[in-house]
């Protein structure tokens, strides 16, 4: 399938016209996106993937960095590969049995898919917390000390007593459960359901932070807790975050990467993605014009 692309003459030309170009971007268009989005240090990097479901191309040739201590966005119209491309991150692609991924991804410099990686332990490395909230059907302790207690984290009771504390401190909800640990996860509010999840990925000690849409099914207070949240938690985590919410991504990322039909058309700094976009595609989706 080609893709859509602005020629410079559309562009001199008055009102841009896309064209099918079945090619990849050129060698001096990978320059110049390098240069905008220059990464130092990344913590993964992306090259060359693509994710196919049986015949269906969803992720094209898309390469990647995420920086370190930093909120990556990746925004774009819904079926446009972002959440797609973002599970392959952590391997989450491996529990569907038509997906293929091709191309390589590391994690501080080792290829994640190479055959000798222990995916359960690279999921410890590279959590992630999905758009509904999906506690355990557990203690609110026992939530957060599962991912501890099977990756063997903790020696004894107190250890653990304190990782729990630390970990939903972090995730911002200490203060509101401390008297009630023993209490079930889904007895909690939407919003601290959510941050219950996320103090679990964080009691593994992950390296990045997935996020699908994190905040889609809370309401607008439980939505803005979580956001404060991303800003805190990124002292320690690289962060990733999907969103439909262009006005979240503007105020919670660093860098933003916008999709179209499987297609990587655009990164980098956020502000420079929102104000001085260097594609159209990017520039009708972000004024509204579609999506």
């Amino acid at each position: 399938m080609g893709r859509n692309i602005v020629t410079a003459e559309d562009q001199t030309a008055g009102e841009p016209q896309l064209r099918t170009d079945p090619a990849a971007p050129s060698a001096a268009g990978e320059r110049d996106a390098a240069a905008r989005d220059s990464v130092h240090d990344p913590v993964m990097t992306a090259r060359r993937v693509n994710v196919h479901y049986g015949d269906k191309h969803a992720v094209k040739n898309v390469s990647l960095d995420i920086g370190r201590n930093e909120v990556l966005a990746m925004i774009g119209p819904s079926g446009c590969g972002k959440s797609t491309f973002l599970r392959c991150l952590n391997r989450m692609n491996d529990t569907i049995a038509s997906a293929r991924v091709d191309g390589t991804i590391t994690l501080d410099g080792q290829d994640i898919y190479d055959p000798a990686q222990d995916v359960a332990q690279l999921r410890a490395r590279v959590g992630i917390v999905f758009q509904k909230p999906t506690p355990f059907p557990h203690s609110i302790y026992a939530n957060v000390a599962y991912g501890p207690r099977i990756h063997g984290f903790a020696n004894s009771r107190t250890d653990m007593d304190e990782l729990v504390h630390v970990s939903l401190q972090r995730a911002g909800l200490w203060d509101e459960v401390k008297d009630r640990l023993s209490q079930a996860g889904t007895s909690l509010s939407g919003g601290q359901q959510q941050r219950l999840c996320i103090a679990r990925t964080i009691a593994v000690n992950p390296e990045v932070i997935l996020m699908d849409e994190p905040t889609s099914a809370l309401d607008p207070i439980a939505g803005a807790k979580i956001e404060d949240l991303i800003d805190e938690l990124r002292a320690n985590y690289a962060i990733v975050i999907v969103t439909h919410n262009m006005q979240q991504a503007a105020r919670v990322s660093q860098r933003t990467a916008y999709f179209h039909l499987g297609d990587l058309v655009e990164v980098g700094p956020t502000d420079l993605v929102f104000t001085n976009p260097q594609q159209k595609l990017t520039e009708d989706y972000i004024t509204g014009r579609f999506g």
